[in-house]
């Protein structure tokens, strides 16, 4: 069983060690592009340490994942193509989610407690090319909503959760 908890400053390695595994497993997987140039820097870690919108998932003392989660609105999220949002405000938002790859189905649970404590009101997005997170949301129970644009301009497929 998991448990998840904020994110410390002596957390910051393992999760920028997650993170690492997570741009591998993309390169290797046909999503080369996304977190690519290191990102996300260790200055924007720290910072989601620093405001507690960066948690960590353990099992067994192992950290099994790592993401951000914070309540919206989200800037990204006011303008959406080829799309709509089903819900307005408020909702919350998940970034950066990345699992250690140590077992399956870490990512769909944490997405699970995300939902739970947002009252279902979750928003997520990933890159065209990230099939495995776009099946993940998928089981995880998000639908597809259009497509939104991060800050430098690059498109993104955005999701809310299915209540």
């Amino acid at each position: 069983m998991l448990t998840i908890t904020p994110a410390a400053p002596a957390d910051r390695d393992a999760a920028l060690a997650i993170y690492a595994g997570a741009r591998a497993f993309m390169a290797a997987h046909g999503n080369p592009t996304q977190w690519a140039g290191g990102y996300p820097p260790p200055e924007q870690v720290d910072a989601d340490i620093r405001e507690g919108r960066l948690y960590l998932a353990r099992e067994d003392g192992a950290v099994q994942a790592v993401f951000y989660f914070a309540p919206g609105p989200d800037p990204t999220y006011a303008h959406i193509e080829e799309g709509r949002w089903p819900d307005e405000e408020p909702y919350w938002v998940v970034h950066r989610i990345a699992s250690a790859g140590l077992r399956r189905g870490v990512a769909v649970e944490c997405l699970a407690w995300c939902c739970e404590k947002a009252g279902g009101r979750v928003r997520i997005d990933t890159h065209k090319d990230n099939l495995p997170m776009q099946r993940t949301l998928a089981r995880a129970g998000f639908v597809y909503c259009g497509v939104i644009y991060t800050r430098d301009g690059s498109p993104r497929l955005a999701y809310q959760h299915a209540e």
